[in-house]
């Protein structure tokens, strides 16, 4: 029913929102001037993803980071601990941005980490046979050939209990909390409950997922969008969204893209993280 996707032309983070278009630039919503950002001069991008950033004391931080078509990393905003020091890596097939940190899978299946690694979050040097990543606030998440996942981090919310998951074909972190989806459609979830883990486990034909801080956003056969979890800044209302085929959850705000390559947005939009109404992206790949 579903097919494993790492290339991401949308990408949520903490105040701003991503894109990629058909010609490979990128578009950005959210606070003017503010240095996550900084793309105009990127090119041939063909995937992102935003950083997140959910303690008060850092509310006004986040990094954006970009892949282009030949396997290289750009990344530009918040560099506090080095989560966009990516120039050097090559030969990269899929990307993710967490809090203070940026992963990647390399086309031989290792994968790679830039930035925080006091919780142990980056220290995934050891991989192999990954496919795809994701990002939390202190752990990350990886997706294996055969299906299985791996984890590294902290797991005080038990976000880091996914050794006994199986056939897998896609991910997704949010602070506290993982998100599986099986290939038969289903979600997996651990976790902090308060992140709509228990009620995104009974979700059925979904054919994308997505982790925000605290809530988790899925696609279902026929392009509808359910969510659950946070949904103190609507987040959550996207139960009116059609013909979706991928979303991006970010702190407190969701985006969906459409079949036609138009996006919706839902949320907190204080930065104008929402402003995505004449966006015209890369349809899914």
């Amino acid at each position: 029913m579903t097919a494993l996707n790492p290339v991401s032309v949308i990408a949520a983070g903490r105040r701003h929102s991503v894109g990629v278009t058909a010609h490979g630039s990128v578009l950005t919503a959210g606070r003017p001037s503010s240095e996550e950002r900084r793309v105009e001069a990127w090119t041939d991008v063909v995937s992102v993803a935003a950083g997140n950033v959910h303690t008060a004391r850092n509310t006004g931080r986040s990094h954006t980071v970009g892949l282009r078509g030949d396997g290289t990393v750009l990344a530009t905003g918040w560099n506090n601990e080095g989560q966009c020091d990516v120039d050097g890596w090559s030969d990269v097939v899929s990307i993710a941005a967490g809090w203070r940190r940026t992963l990647a899978v390399r086309a031989d299946g290792t994968a790679l980490a830039a930035g925080r690694r006091n919780e142990s979050a980056a220290d995934v040097d050891a991989w192999r046979e990954v496919v795809a990543v994701a990002a939390g606030d202190w752990h990350s998440i990886g997706l294996r050939a055969d299906g299985t996942a791996i984890a590294v981090g902290n797991d005080r919310r038990g976000q880091c209990v996914v050794a006994g998951w199986r056939d897998l074909c896609a991910i997704a972190a949010g602070s506290l909390h993982t998100v599986g989806l099986s290939r038969d459609g289903r979600v997996l979830t651990t976790g902090d409950p308060m992140a709509g883990v228990q009620e995104a486990s009974s979700w059925r034909d979904v054919t994308a997922v997505s982790a925000g801080s605290y809530h988790v956003v899925a696609v279902q056969d026929g392009g509808r969008v359910v969510a659950a979890g946070d949904n103190s800044r609507g987040q959550c209302d996207v139960a009116a969204w059609r013909d979706v085929v991928a979303v991006a959850a970010g702190s407190t705000h969701t985006l969906g893209l459409r079949s036609d390559g138009t996006v919706l947005a839902a949320g907190n939009d204080d930065d104008g993280q929402c402003d995505v109404a004449d966006w015209r992206l890369s349809p899914a790949r």
